[in-house]
């Protein structure tokens, strides 16, 4: 015993010269190893972490950016320290359920283990101060609960894709600000890399390996994730690509910030969905599809009974009254285990539900949903398409064959595609086309496209007519000019909201549900709040603080039954550079 003990107070033995040893490494001291000569820094991002950051190069010979993490530098004493703890937790770490429920019990659980070990063995190793220990539970928190080599990127919110091509090959991530870009991170060895794909595989409750190398799953924070094992599918060795999933995802007003759309399109889809249209939502490899059909989620009514279907986690709505669905594969497939779209889109159907999210459809549940779509059912879906046409050709052979007839249930179509705009790259919903039937004779299909993107200026045109207008003043007893007033209170709404950077799920979801409860009054209410500051919350939409609005403001609210409010003069739809309605 007294060897062992004499052994580990070795280990920890160090010369007299290293007093500074305590002090945590400043910054000039952090990593900058990987980094080849002649680069140029443009920029530094921020991670919200005290011992992460991420700077931007530019290599000047190849005009091609680098994404460079940098984290902190442990010095010798502190990297016995942090193997010591390491190879004691190897051994001896215990399993806490309770622990394992979020992110911070698990931080605080490991914390505790932390000073446990420090305190068993304090005459070993000696008096450890916070200065010095903290950049050591960085690296243990990484290692254990976050994603270890990649954690500065998955704490990199502009980060949206992260790719791992193999053995030895920089990592690759798309930045929402520098596109597609290298990093300086890589795994030197198959079985470090092996080992880090099995981990994540782990970590969303799926197994990989060689006898089943290809995983499709879904992460505990909603990331996409795409594995393969070694290199018996892809012979650079194993390798990943995780898409990450917002934890704020986009609201409509992102969209229109961004210029994804119009608000004058934000309001057209906003009607179509209170008024029953069906949507898909076409385009290439993340060129935004999902995040527009999450984004006009949120107008569903807030009582509306809801449900998703999908392959993998994605849509997130507000809404009270929805069932998430997701597909269950085993871990030999086409085993009776198995539970695809299919199966739960039958069930869905038999749940009566007003609205129903459909995963991007590629097989036979595409008939199931264009049946649900033809009985009177809402349903949303994606699929990988650039136009209409298209969608038409990959519905109408296999593996889908739906006959054309069928098609017609569908009401509209939003075609996104990235592009480069002024030397950025964006994403647009270049088309809003309306299904409008099928002609008798040549059995084509006959389409308006209500709204167009046009390159040249950036802006989106209004094509001067929509059926759902027509379909509104049949349901409604409306006229025309009545519609398209109630478009641009829709749109007057959504603007605000960008003015005001109202965009969090909560607060969007929020102004919605009482336009549906009395629209008279949101309106009023925005009008003489024309700048607020979203920092001090939606009290506005606060009934108690309502009430505390002075007498002048009070009697100018209109009442339910009697609105009195000024006239507001229509808007008919024109073809503007400007765009919208």
């Amino acid at each position: 015993m007294k060897k062992v003990t004499d052994s580990i107070i070795g280990l920890f033995k160090r010369p007299q010269r290293e007093v500074n040893i305590y002090k945590v490494p400043r910054p000039e001291q952090l990593e900058h190893s990987a980094l080849p000569d002649g680069l140029e820094k443009i920029d530094t991002l921020d991670l919200g972490s005290r011992y992460v950051k991420v700077e931007i190069y530019l290599e000047k010979e190849t005009n091609e950016y680098i994404y460079h993490p940098v984290e902190p530098k442990l010095a010798p004493r502190q990297k016995e320290v942090y193997d010591f703890i390491i190879g004691t937790f190897n051994k001896s770490l215990k399993y806490d359920r309770k622990a394992m429920e979020n992110l911070k019990e698990k931080e605080k659980f490991l914390e505790a283990e932390v000073k446990v070990v420090l305190k068993d063995y304090s005459r070993s190793i000696g008096t450890i101060n916070d200065e010095f220990l903290d950049p050591i539970l960085y690296y243990i928190k990484r290692e254990y609960i976050g994603y270890g080599k990649i954690q500065s990127i998955m704490l990199d919110i502009g980060v949206e894709d992260v790719s791992c091509d193999g053995t030895n090959i920089p990592i690759f991530v798309y930045h929402r600000n520098f596109g597609s870009i290298r990093t300086t991170i890589k795994f030197d060895t198959d079985e470090e890399l092996e080992g880090f794909v099995v981990s994540l595989s782990q970590r969303a409750g799926k197994s990989i390996s060689v006898a089943d190398p290809i995983l499709d799953a879904t992460l505990p924070e909603g990331h996409r994730l795409n594995a393969t094992f070694g290199r018996e599918v892809t012979t650079r060795g194993s390798s990943f690509t995780i898409r990450k999933f917002k934890e704020d995802p986009l609201t409509i007003t992102d969209l229109v910030k961004f210029g994804t759309i119009s608000s004058e399109m934000a309001a057209h889809l906003w009607m179509a969905v209170q008024y029953g249209d069906s949507v898909i939502f076409a385009g290439g490899t993340a060129s935004g599809k999902t995040a527009t059909m999450n984004a006009i989620s949120i107008f569903i009514p807030p009582s509306a009974k809801i449900i998703s279907i999908e392959d993998t986690r994605e849509v997130n709505l507000p809404h009270q009254n929805w069932i998430a669905g997701l597909t269950r594969g085993s871990a030999e497939g086409g085993r009776e285990t198995d539970i695809d779209m299919y199966q739960l889109l039958r069930a869905a159907l038999r749940q009566r539900p007003e609205y129903v999210l459909v995963g991007e459809v590629r097989g036979k549940e595409t008939m199931t949903m264009f049946q649900a779509m033809a009985t009177g059912h809402i349903t949303y879906s994606t699929m990988h398409a650039d136009s209409v046409k298209s969608i038409v050709y990959r519905l109408e052979n296999p593996p889908i064959s739906i006959p054309r007839v069928l098609i017609q249930a569908l009401n509209l179509v939003a075609i996104h595609n990235q592009l480069r705009v002024k030397g950025m790259r964006v994403r647009r919903v270049t088309e809003l086309v309306e299904i409008v039937g099928i002609e008798p004779t040549s059995l084509e299909i006959i389409t308006n496209r209500v709204y167009k993107w046009e390159p040249a200026g950036d802006n989106f045109i209004f094509g001067g007519h929509s059926n759902l207008y027509e379909k509104i003043m049949d349901m409604e007893d409306m006229t025309r000019d009545e519609v398209v007033t109630e478009l641009n209170k829709r749109a007057e709404i959504i603007e605000w909201m960008v003015r005001n950077d109202i965009r969090m799920f909560k607060d969007v979801s929020t102004i919605v549900a009482e336009y549906y409860e009395n629209s008279d009054k949101v309106i009023k209410i925005l009008r003489e709040n024309f700048k607020v500051d979203i920092k001090k919350g939606m009290h506005i939409f606060d009934e108690l603080h309502r009430e505390k609005l002075p007498p002048s403001s009070m009697a100018s609210l209109p009442q339910p039954v009697t609105p009195n409010l000024p006239p507001i003069t229509p808007r008919e739809p024109v073809d503007h550079p400007q765009g919208g309605v």
